[in-house]
């Protein structure tokens, strides 16, 4: 069994938020793998199903971000599951938008939500980093990471959510490159081989014509002797 932690904040306001991202990768695998409707449990919004041959727990805490470690917490000791079994579906802003990287166990690099989880459940978990981009100053990113993305991320933001549902099934199952492929296939399509198309055949020439054939000699011995003295 694995559970999957998607991080964000509750409510309207945070909804589109970059803070949110692990909320919509949670919500894309559980529309498009057909998991029923989130319920409130465990100080957070939980949904139970199958991807592929693994029972899977969604969950999005719902205590704002510094405190997801509570929740992660209650789920993990109530469905008897060990830390590595967890995997956490994060915003980053050490990776450019549409980036993707999975990462097992490390420090919380500043993130209040990892933070909180550490405090929990300790460092030895799974993530799945999503990379949001840096504002270029450290005092700008609460304010970078707690705003709206703009227009003009929704492509890649679309791409990359589409790809984590496509992978899910590969990530529980413990395949990382499968599902890191899955995401580079939305993200990154390959481009189709056209190539110059090939040029035309010259057309064959044309056979040359046979030598029309000698007349035939019609002169008497006489005509041929006398022509020979001409």
């Amino acid at each position: 069994m694995k559970l999957f932690v998607g991080l964000g904040n509750p409510g309207p306001k945070y909804a589109r938020t970059r803070h949110n991202i692990g909320f919509m990768a949670v919500d894309q695998i559980a529309s498009d793998h057909g998991f029923p409707s989130f319920r409130a449990k465990f100080q957070g919004e939980l949904s139970e199903g199958r991807l592929g041959g693994e029972r899977v727990v969604l969950l999005k805490p719902m205590t704002f971000m510094n405190l997801s470690g509570q929740s992660v917490g209650e789920a993990m000791r109530f469905y008897k599951l060990e830390s590595t079994d967890v995997t956490v579906f994060h915003d980053e802003i050490d990776l450019a938008p549409g980036k993707v990287r999975l990462k097992a166990g490390g420090g919380h690099a500043g993130h209040n939500g990892l933070r909180s989880i550490h405090q929990h459940i300790g460092p030895h978990y799974d993530r799945v980093r999503l990379g949001v981009g840096h504002p270029g100053r450290k005092e700008a990113v609460p304010g970078y990471v707690l705003h709206d993305f703009p227009k003009a991320d929704e492509g890649w933001l679309d791409d990359v959510l589409r790809g984590i549902g496509d992978g899910a099934v590969a990530l529980a199952e413990g395949d990382g490159a499968r599902f890191s492929n899955a995401v580079a296939l939305r993200v990154a399509p390959p481009r189709s081989s056209g190539g110059a198309k090939p040029a035309k055949a010259a057309p064959p020439e044309p056979e040359p014509e046979p030598a029309p054939e000698p007349e035939p000699d019609r002169r008497n011995p006489l005509q041929k002797l006398a022509d020979r003295f001409k």
